[in-house]
C-alpha cells in the first residue's frame, strides 16, 4: 500500500459547523425578556426563580455574536433591569440621577455581555461548559461592579434576588458571590436543556434537569440556623416615623428625633406595667437624631430621658459634627442609661455614599446636577468596622447601603459581633427599595449564621433568624415597636472563614475562561487562514 492509499484509508476529520446565533429580531426581545425577568426576581415581586431564566435568556441571546452586539445586548438587559428597580432613586431628586444610575449599571452588563459572546468558543467546543462558564461570568462582572466607580454600587446582585429561595442556603457555604454563581450555574442548566442547536445530542435534557435539582437540593440540606444552646437577649426595635417621607426630612429633625423618644417612653410605660418585659438592647435607626446629640445639650437630654426611662441602652443613630469643619460622621452611638453616650462605642458609617453624602468631584458634578447641592456637608468616612459592646450582646453594626458590601459585615463578624444590626432610613425611598434592603439582610444573617435585625425610620424594620425568616416586620411609613428575644451566635460558618476567597477564585476562573476563549479565537483563525 502507498503512501497515498494509507492517507485515502484514515478516518476523516469530522469538524462541528460553526452556527449562526440567535437571529437579531429574536435576540433583541429575548434580551429585553431577560431583565424583566431579573427584575421581578427581586422583591417587592419576589419571583426569585425567574432570575435564573434572566440569565439563560441573556446567554442565549449573546451566545456567537459579535463583542459589539453582544455589549449591546447585554445593555438592553440591564436597562430593562435596572431602570425600574431603581425608580426609586427618582422619588425626590428629578430624573436625572436616576437616568444616570441606571445606565452605569446597564454597563456593566453590556461589558458581561460582551465576555459572553466572547467566550462562545468554550462553550461551542466543550458543551457541558456553559453553566459553570456563565456561573463564573456573572460572579467577575459583579466583582467588578461592586467596587468601581467610587467604591461600587451592589444593588441588584443575583444573591440578592434569592432571599426567599432555597439557593439562599449557599449563602451559608461562600456568601453572596456564592449564590450568585448558583443562580447562574441554574440559567445555564435551564439553557444547556433546551438548547437545540447541538444536533445528534441528546442527553442535555435529563442532565440540566438533574443538575438544577441537585444545587437546589444542596441549598436546601445546608445546615443554616442558630445553635438552640445559644444565650438570648431581648431586643427592641423603634421605628419613630417621620412627620413626611422626602429629603426635607433633614427640616424635621426634631420631630423625628421626638418621634423616636416618645415611642421609648411608651414602650418603658408598657415595661413599668409588666405589660412588656424589659429589653436589653434598645435599636433607633439612621437618622433617628440628625441633631448631634454630643454638642446639642437638648437633644443629648432627650435621649438620656429615653434611655433612663426604659432602663436600657439604646443604638442611636446619629448625624455628628466634625471631625474638620464643613464635614459629619453617620454614625451609630450607644447610649447607656444613667450613663448617657458612651464615646468608646461609637460606629463611624465606613462607606458614605457618593453623590448623596458626599459629592466627590463637586464643580463637575454641579455642572450635571444642581441637585449635589443639597448635600452640603460631606460625611467623612470612618475606619473601624461596626462592632459594638452594648454589655449584654456585642452589635454587628452597619448603616443603610453598607449591608450590601460583603467585607464591611464581615468584618463585625471577624471582630466577634453576636447579632447584625443594620440602622436605615428609608424616608427618601420607598417601600420597594426597603423590601430590598431587608432580602440583604436575609442573606447576611445565612452567611454568617447569626441573627439579625434592620431598624428604620419609617420601615421596613424587623428581625431576621440565622436561617433567613423574617419576624415582626413592620408596615411602611407607620410608627412602631416590636420587641423579640434573639438567640446569639459565636461560630462562624465556612462563608466567614473564607471570606474573600470565594470570589476571588469564582473571578479567577472567569478571566481564566475569557483567556481560553481568546486562545480558541486565535487557533481557530490560523486554521482557516491555512
Amino acid at each position: 500500500m502507498t503512501t497515498l492509499d494509507r492517507d485515502e484509508t484514515r478516518t476523516p476529520t469530522v469538524v462541528r459547523p460553526v452556527r449562526s446565533p440567535l437571529p437579531l429580531r429574536v435576540a433583541v426581545p429575548v434580551a429585553v425578556a431577560a431583565g424583566l425577568a431579573l427584575l421581578v426576581a427581586f422583591p417587592p415581586y419576589g419571583w426569585w426563580p425567574s432570575a435564573a431564566v434572566g440569565v439563560a435568556g441573556l446567554a442565549a441571546a449573546t451566545h456567537r455574536r459579535r463583542l459589539r452586539a453582544g455589549a449591546g445586548l447585554g445593555f438592553l438587559t440591564g436597562v430593562a433591569l435596572f431602570a425600574p428597580l431603581l425608580a426609586w432613586t427618582n422619588l425626590h431628586t428629578g430624573l436625572l440621577p436616576w437616568v444616570l444610575l441606571s445606565l452605569l449599571q446597564a454597563g456593566y452588563l453590556a461589558v458581561l455581555g460582551a465576555a459572553t459572546a466572547w467566550v462562545s468558543p468554550v462553550v461551542d467546543r466543550w458543551r457541558w461548559a456553559w453553566p459553570p462558564v456563565t456561573g463564573v461570568l456573572w460572579v467577575g462582572q459583579e466583582a467588578l461592579r461592586d467596587r468601581t466607580p467610587f467604591g461600587g454600587f451592589p444593588w441588584g446582585r443575583l444573591a440578592f434576588s434569592q432571599d426567599a429561595s432555597p439557593l439562599l442556603g449557599w449563602a451559608w457555604l461562600g456568601g453572596a458571590p456564592l449564590v450568585t454563581a448558583v443562580v447562574a450555574v441554574v440559567g445555564g442548566l435551564l439553557l444547556v436543556a433546551v438548547w437545540r442547536w447541538w444536533p445528534g445530542v441528546r442527553w442535555q435534557p435529563v442532565a440540566g434537569v438533574a443538575g438544577v435539582v441537585a444545587l437546589v437540593a444542596v441549598g436546601w440540606l445546608v445546615p443554616s440556623g442558630a445553635d438552640p444552646g445559644g444565650r438570648t437577649v431581648r431586643v427592641a426595635i423603634v421605628q419613630g416615623n417621620v412627620p413626611r417621607l422626602g429629603l426635607d426630612f433633614n427640616a424635621q429633625r426634631q420631630a423625628v428625633l421626638n418621634n423616636h423618644v416618645d415611642a421609648t417612653l411608651t414602650l418603658a410605660e408598657r415595661v413599668a406595667s409588666g405589660a412588656e418585659r424589659r429589653p436589653d438592647l434598645v435599636v433607633w435607626p439612621e437618622n433617628s437624631s440628625d441633631i448631634d446629640p454630643l454638642r446639642n445639650a437638648a437633644a443629648g437630654a432627650r435621649i438620656s430621658q429615653a434611655a433612663d426611662a426604659v432602663g436600657a441602652p439604646i443604638l442611636v443613630g446619629a448625624v455628628l459634627a466634625g471631625p474638620g469643619d464643613g464635614e459629619v460622621r453617620n454614625a451609630g452611638i450607644l447610649w447607656r442609661p444613667g450613663g448617657g453616650p458612651d464615646l468608646g462605642q461609637v460606629y463611624t458609617k465606613r462607606h458614605p455614599v457618593p453623590f448623596a453624602e458626599y459629592v466627590p468631584m463637586r464643580s463637575l458634578a454641579r455642572a450635571v446636577s444642581k441637585q449635589v447641592d443639597r448635600v452640603r456637608a460631606d460625611f467623612v468616612p470612618g475606619a473601624s468596622p461596626g462592632v459594638v459592646d452594648a454589655g449584654a450582646v456585642v452589635l454587628g453594626d452597619v448603616i443603610c447601603f453598607e449591608v450590601a458590601y460583603d467585607g464591611l459585615v464581615r468584618d463585625t463578624v471577624d471582630g466577634g459581633a453576636q447579632l447584625l444590626v443594620v440602622q436605615t432610613n428609608n424616608a427618601t425611598f420607598d417601600v420597594a427599595e426597603a423590601r430590598q434592603q431587608l432580602a440583604m439582610v436575609r442573606l447576611r444573617a445565612v452567611e454568617h449564621g447569626r441573627a439579625a435585625l434592620m431598624a428604620s425610620t419609617v420601615g421596613v424594620s424587623g428581625f431576621v433568624a440565622p436561617d433567613g425568616r423574617v419576624s415582626d416586620a413592620t408596615g411602611f411609613n407607620t410608627r412602631a415597636v416590636v420587641v423579640r428575644d434573639v438567640t446569639l451566635a459565636e461560630g462562624r460558618t465556612p462563608a466567614t472563614w473564607a471570606g474573600w476567597w470565594p470570589e476571588v477564585a469564582l473571578a479567577g476562573l472567569a478571566v481564566a475562561a475569557l483567556v481560553v476563549a481568546g486562545a480558541l479565537r486565535r487557533r481557530r483563525e490560523v486554521t482557516a487562514a491555512g
